[in-house]
């Protein structure tokens, strides 16, 4: 699949003067759309995405209960050197943390009955932190806690084993790791 970048561009006046100096602002590109067919394929779309993380990201999962938002992030585990056995939906504890090549966050929303309580139970606390990345389930049920910035991916069930997943970025370097998956790295 390939990411087209927005257009940009100057607009000029009568006598080709330049009446907009700054580029118009880059659209964000489509979301990056695929199919699972397995949790196996949900958990390598994991891995990939995890071997390309640099720290400081956040991850704003989204999807019914059973979707594979918990499998997704045991391959990022996987990628990022945690050991991916370990990985548990943090439901009951809301985070769990695992050392690696970068501290892995795994939180969970669930039980949170919003932005103001995910912030004030100091989950927040480090999210974007360099030398860890944040992976948050449920994350659709705090958004507004949520840095405008984070890569949200989205499971939906499609089957028994099947999910359409989509991810979109809400920032440039949200935008350059889709480029850099879409283009199989």
């Amino acid at each position: 699949m390939e990411l087209e970048p927005g257009a940009g561009g100057e607009g000029r006046g009568a006598g080709g003067q330049n009446v907009n100096p700054s580029p118009a602002p880059r659209p964000s590109p489509p979301p990056f759309e695929l199919a699972s067919h397995s949790p196996a394929e949900t958990e390598a779309l994991g891995e990939r995405l995890g071997r390309i993380l640099t720290g400081g990201e956040i991850i704003a999962l989204i999807g019914p209960l059973g979707a594979g938002k918990t499998v997704f992030v045991r391959g990022l585990a996987r990628a990022l050197g945690c050991p991916p056995e370990e990985v548990a939906s943090p439901t009951y504890v809301l985070e769990r943390v695992y050392p690696g090549r970068l501290v892995l966050r795994h939180l969970d929303a669930y039980r949170l009955s919003g932005a103001g309580e995910f912030e004030t139970s100091d989950l927040g606390a480090g999210l974007g932190a360099a030398g860890a990345v944040a992976a948050v389930e449920w994350a659709d049920r705090v958004a507004g806690a949520m840095p405008a910035g984070a890569l949200e991916i989205v499971f939906e069930v499609t089957g028994d084993a099947e999910r359409r997943i989509r991810l979109a970025a809400g920032s440039d370097p949200g935008r350059r790791l889709l480029e850099r998956l879409a283009a199989g790295e």
